[in-house]
C-alpha cells in the first residue's frame, strides 16, 4: 500500500503531479530509464542510511555514489546503507520503489546538488514499477530537503 501514500501525499501538498505506473519493474536505475526515456542521471535515486542512530534519505542523480568523506563531513559520522527490511520499515517503501514522499515519519532529507543538473528528474513513488516527473527544486520544497553536495560523479564524467 505505500504508492498509496504517496497518493495521498501528492493530493495534499502537490495535486496537479501525477504517478505513472508502468507494467515493467523499474526498480534499477538503467530500468527505469529506459522505460521513461531519460538519461540514467535524471533518475532521482533515493538512498537509505543510518549514521549511529539517525536514519535519514539521500536523493541523487541515478549515476552518481556517496562521497564517504564528504558524507561523513556533512552527516557527522560514517553512513551505513539499510537492509531491506529496515528501508520498509523506515520508509515504508520497498527497496527499488523508495521515495522522500508519503514518509510514515518524518527524516532528514538531502538533496544532492548532481538533481539540479536537469529541469526534472524522474524520483520513484512507492512502489518497484511506479515513478513520477518533477522539477528538483520542486522536490526539495516539497520533502523539507536539504540542498548538500555528498555525492561524486561516475569516475568517466569526473575526468571528461
Amino acid at each position: 500500500m505505500t504508492i498509496e501514500a504517496v497518493r495521498r501525499f501528492l493530493a495534499e501538498k502537490a495535486p496537479d503531479i501525477a504517478i505513472i505506473e508502468l507494467d515493467s519493474v523499474t526498480a534499477t536505475v538503467a530500468q527505469a530509464a529506459e522505460a521513461h526515456g531519460v538519461e540514467p542521471a535524471q533518475i532521482a535515486k533515493t538512498l537509505s542510511l543510518r549514521v549511529g542512530d539517525r536514519p535519514m534519505l539521500i536523493v541523487t542523480s541515478g549515476t552518481t555514489r556517496l562521497d564517504n568523506r564528504k558524507a561523513r563531513a556533512i552527516l557527522g559520522g560514517k553512513p551505513r546503507m539499510l537492509n531491506a527490511e529496515e528501508v520498509m520499515e523506515m520508509t515504508g517503501h520497498p527497496v527499488g520503489g523508495v521515495c522522500p514522499f508519503g514518509l510514515p515519519r518524518t527524516l532528514p532529507i538531502y538533496c544532492d546538488l548532481s538533481l539540479r543538473a536537469f529541469d526534472e528528474v524522474v524520483p520513484a513513488a512507492g512502489a518497484i514499477n511506479a515513478a513520477l516527473r518533477i522539477a528538483p527544486d520542486r522536490l526539495a520544497g516539497l520533502v523539507g530537503g536539504e540542498w548538500v553536495d555528498i555525492c561524486e560523479a561516475p569516475k568517466e564524467e569526473q575526468t571528461a
